[in-house]
């Protein structure tokens, strides 16, 4: 198993889905992690869940969407621990709609979180890792972040917007001891997308129908993306910076 003894790491959405997957295989992992997210209630049962299993957590209140908030918990972090070696940025919403379906307000909505979260978080906690010459940033898009997706318009669009500031920064830093990579997930069976699956008329078909879109028929779960942010987070993948990283069950092969 690889291993993030002695690692400080934040994972931002870590209430829930793949974020508190996250949050808690970097922890088996041994890492420290703060665990960030705007709803106190779910991110303490995720701290819960860690300390139960002899893990080391704590609980960081973050809206992402919020600057000062960002600079707050920066601060937090590095009082308590004095360093940053892991930021995972995977807080992040959606929105289902075509141009024609979707309001400036929602676009608004979707890049203050998934795009402005992620620059006002890593802008918080940047110029600590840039001091200590070393850090790590893993940001969530999606595979809607590489190819079209029907009825994402507002959502592809911020998420082609994570795999640039992905790359940008990669290339702005990589002399300086700082890694950036991105995963694109596929589907994933997250509570969103639960929550969704509820509104069709149909739930089991429209699982069905989800889950087809990937080659291998069925939805990716949280853990695995999970595991593939720990081998980005951990030593092991020290010649990779810059990248997207697939996980999509075969979603893009054939595009």
């Amino acid at each position: 198993m690889f291993s993030l003894q002695n690692k400080i790491t934040l994972v931002t959405g870590a209430g829930s889905g793949i974020g508190a997957a996250i949050a808690e295989v970097f922890a088996q992992a041994k890492a420290y992690v703060f665990v960030s997210d705007r709803d106190e209630k779910s991110g303490r049962e995720t701290v819960a869940r860690i300390t139960d299993q002899q893990g080391q957590a704590e609980f960081v209140a973050l809206d992402v969407a919020n600057e000062d908030h960002c600079q707050q918990a920066a601060q937090q972090v590095y009082r308590s621990k004095l360093r940053l070696d892991i930021l995972v940025n995977n807080a992040g919403i959606g929105h289902v709609g075509t141009m024609m379906q979707t309001r400036g307000e929602d676009l608004d909505r979707l890049y203050a979180v998934n795009v402005r979260g992620i620059f006002n978080v890593t802008k918080a906690f940047l110029p600590g890792m840039l001091m200590q010459k070393s850090g790590n940033i893993i940001n969530l898009a999606s595979i809607g972040g590489v190819v079209g997706v029907r009825d994402r318009l507002a959502y592809c669009t911020t998420k082609f917007a994570v795999v640039g500031l992905t790359k940008s920064l990669a290339l702005d830093h990589a002399r300086e001891g700082i890694r950036v990579n991105c995963i694109c997930p596929g589907r994933v069976e997250t509570p969103f997308v639960a929550a969704r699956l509820k509104e069709y008329p149909d739930p089991e078909k429209a699982y069905q129908d989800m889950a087809s879109t990937q080659a291998l028929g069925r939805m990716g779960k949280p853990d695995e993306i999970a595991h593939a942010a720990l081998y980005l987070a951990c030593d092991e993948s020290a010649f990779i910076t810059g990248t997207a990283f697939l996980i999509d069950g075969g979603w893009s092969a054939g595009k």
